[in-house]
């Protein structure tokens, strides 16, 4: 089942709204959630161009024009490709705003340098494009629904 967002969700939506800005996303490891938690609210139409959830490095390739060769030097969970995810999804859709995310889930996939919790968030702000490292303790769910979290707050904050 989906946690709730306590409003945050519906916050960003109305703040788009307010600045007549667009969002998108292109999503891994949260699997649609954030684009879930956005449609989520009503009115979230006029705000939210579309998700594409990028779980293979295929997928990142083709739909984001992610480099074959960041992925192949720095792997599909890291800053590179979360900024590369940020980027291709803007281009692709438009949108004012992009967000790119690739993360470590788990519970199966750590390594010692990327343990389960360590996920790569991209923000395309008008073609401004920051990228943040999380490092979230719990479950599966508790990680992705941490990551989206993160995500609202740090766009209410940046817009």
């Amino acid at each position: 089942m989906k946690a709730e967002m306590n409003g945050i969700n519906e916050e960003l939506v109305r703040l788009l709204e307010d600045k007549n800005l667009t969002i998108s996303s292109a999503e891994s490891c949260t699997g649609g959630l954030f684009s879930a938690f956005i449609t989520d609210v009503s009115g979230a139409s006029g705000v939210f161009n579309e998700t594409i959830v990028t779980y293979s490095n295929e997928a990142k390739i083709r739909e984001l024009g992610v480099k074959e060769e960041t992925l192949n030097q720095f792997g599909a969970v890291s800053r590179d490709v979360a900024y590369q995810m940020a980027d291709g999804i803007c281009r692709r859709t438009g949108a004012d705003i992009g967000v790119g995310i690739t993360g470590l889930a788990g519970p199966t996939g750590g390594k010692t340098k990327k343990p389960v919790g360590t996920v790569f968030v991209g923000l395309n702000i008008k073609g401004e494009i920051r990228v943040f490292h999380l490092l979230i303790n719990g479950a599966r769910d508790e990680i992705r629904e941490e990551t989206c979290r993160f995500v609202f707050e740090k766009l209410l904050e940046l817009i």
